[in-house]
């Protein structure tokens, strides 16, 4: 096991799609500002300030942005795409192009856009070879945006995101990312893969907490954005509390109503310090030597696949379903003999992050097995 991690020895921790365990460094994190908080109270704010300033630098380079000023610390992946579906000036008529299997978080805030006149279409990604060029094919003169996952969360289908961005922007169509299940496991550009809105929370392949999540919008579309929650902390002038002519701040700070999450802000920074000394190249390779095991692994057992067998089209996720077994009786043995796993897809979704052990990948199918008697 990775020094970083300190797991219970009795679990195979294979859930990283759902949530993550953090690393000690984070735990460190925490534990210093609750004990600062308790002895100082507020004395080293300041410094509690420079950490948060850290986090953004960390974000931008995780994603490839210009500047820090470009990253804002939302509460969750939700919040922020709901920013954008109630901020956008949308016109009756326009049409939104999804993916039928997205997560609620990604389905709910495209189909709330209905009353307004607004058609969310959807592609079935189970019917189709080639997702990228259909999610195109969907498209018209009245398509407005492109809303999709990087990463599919039920059976972990990764998606060509560079080519699909220079093709909508090509079109005139905005393309929004919600990246939870594959920042973090993959390294992300968004120089190679311009699309215009990113949004990801930091308790999955980030390593981080749950309440905080990374905002990334195209600077010449943040005043396109109508801000639907405004507070002391999204002003220009935030230290005038006397001022009454204020303008929303200029950078991604607008999209942040009100006092920051210091203590989720102390943990994803010191997450996300932990993956930049790794390296997300490095990282990448890992998780994929670790899921062609666990492939490789269901084929020998005879279970179904239902994840992509292809590398390029996996990030961290395989979804298998044992045939003739009632997969949720199933998931809740596993769960109960220490098995942290996902019921998801119609079978079990196994999510291993870089450090997990490739003897708990054989662990966890062995006990798969031993549950079926």
């Amino acid at each position: 096991m990775h020094p970083e991690f300190a797991l219970d020895p009795n679990l195979l921790y294979l859930n990283h799609a759902a949530i993550a365990p953090w690393p000690q460094r984070t735990v460190k994190a925490v534990t210093q500002l609750a004990t600062e908080s308790g002895q100082l109270g507020s004395k080293r704010y300041l410094d509690w300030l420079r950490v948060e300033q850290r986090l953004r630098e960390r974000a931008a380079r995780l994603l490839g942005a210009d500047c820090a000023d470009e990253i804002a610390l939302l509460k969750s992946t939700s919040e922020g795409l709901s920013f954008i579906a109630q901020g956008l000036s949308w016109q009756p008529g326009e049409n939104i192009v999804s993916i039928a299997q997205e997560f609620p978080s990604n389905r709910i805030v495209w189909e709330a856009l209905a009353d307004q006149g607004v058609e969310m279409r959807t592609l079935d990604l189970d019917a189709s070879s080639a997702p990228e060029a259909d999610l195109l094919a969907h498209c018209d003169a009245q398509t407005r945006l492109v809303a999709i996952s990087w990463v599919q969360y039920a059976r972990g289908r990764r998606l060509d995101i560079a080519s699909l961005a220079h093709r909508c922007r090509e079109q005139g169509i905005l393309l929004c990312l919600d990246a939870i299940q594959g920042l973090g496991a993959q390294p992300f550009d968004l120089a190679r893969s311009p699309v215009d809105f990113v949004v990801a929370d930091g308790h999955k392949w980030l390593l981080g907490p749950e309440g905080l999540a990374l905002f990334w919008c195209r600077p010449e579309l943040r005043d396109q954005l109508r801000l639907t929650e405004h507070g002391w902390h999204m002003v220009e002038d935030m230290g005038a509390f006397d001022r009454t002519d204020w303008q929303p701040a200029p950078s991604a700070r607008r999209f942040e109503c009100g006092s920051p999450n210091m203590l989720g802000i102390h943990a994803l920074e010191a997450s996300l310090s932990l993956l930049e000394e790794v390296g997300l190249e490095t990282i990448a390779s890992a998780i994929e030597e670790r899921t062609a095991r666990l492939v490789e692994l269901i084929d020998q057992a005879g279970f179904e696949l239902l994840s992509p067998r292809e590398t390029e089209q996996r990030a961290g996720i395989v979804t298998f379903r044992v045939p003739d077994v009632d997969q949720a009786a199933l998931y809740q043995r596993l769960m109960a003999q220490g098995l942290m796993c996902a019921s998801r897809g119609g079978g079990l979704r196994f999510s291993p992050h870089f450090y997990t052990p490739e003897q708990h990948l054989e662990r966890a199918i062995a006990l798969t097995k031993r549950a079926l008697t």
